[in-house]
């Protein structure tokens, strides 16, 4: 569960008048972004909604035609430009006008668009994902559009378990679920790792279901 003090975070940006609040939770595959962010949603019900980065993910035949597939999920297989793009319109709500999301579709391995649904009074916006605090174009466009970031801190030995047994899940031997931390997830997880200095805030989390 959320501790006291990162309750009385979201509520005090709640609390600051704004008309709608951007927080950002970023952190390391497999840290358990997902889970903090379901977690906030329940805090705060109806007034919030969840729009993770994980929508762009280029679909699996550009990333087949850009020779990317066997890396999915490093920073250049994104559209990050569609990204900050989406982050712009929910940075500047307009009355009556409804933004639609993509989503990313794990049992399937691809994103599906206009699935969330942002109605213009939704107070606050939470966007996550791994690269939301890099400092190269075009991700460095994402900071400014944040209210805050919060880094996800988590046990490493439980991150990677919850890797490999997402991994599995989702249709992976062990076997190749292990090539691919080492080879796509960890080497990713290296870069990410040493953007946390610029988070806003550290958010502590025990995993117990998949992030």
């Amino acid at each position: 569960m959320i501790d006291h003090q990162t309750l009385a975070r979201i509520d005090g940006l709640l609390a600051s008048g704004k008309p709608r609040i951007l927080l950002g939770i970023v952190g390391s595959p497999g840290a358990g972004k997902s889970t903090l962010s379901a977690q906030l949603l329940a805090h705060l019900g109806g007034v919030a909604v969840n729009v993770p980065m994980d929508g762009f993910h280029l679909a699996n035949a550009e990333l087949a035609r850009l020779g990317r597939a066997g890396r999915k999920g490093a920073p250049d297989t994104f559209d990050a430009w569609g990204y900050v793009a989406l982050l712009r319109r929910l940075r500047e709500p307009v009355l009556g006008e409804t933004v639609y999301a993509p989503a990313f579709h794990r049992e399937i391995e691809e994103p599906i668009a206009g699935e969330i649904v942002v109605p213009h009074d939704v107070r606050v916006v939470i966007t996550e994902g791994n690269y939301l605090l890099f400092d190269d174009a075009p991700w460095r466009g994402v900071r400014d559009l944040l209210d805050e970031t919060w880094w996800v801190d988590v046990d490493e030995d439980q991150r990677k378990a919850q890797l490999l047994e997402r991994h599995m899940r989702y249709g992976r031997s062990r076997e190749a679920a292990l090539a691919w931390i080492e080879h796509t997830d960890e080497p990713n997880a290296r870069r990410i790792q040493a953007t946390a200095p610029h988070a806003d805030l550290r958010v502590r989390v025990t995993l117990g279901e998949p992030a």
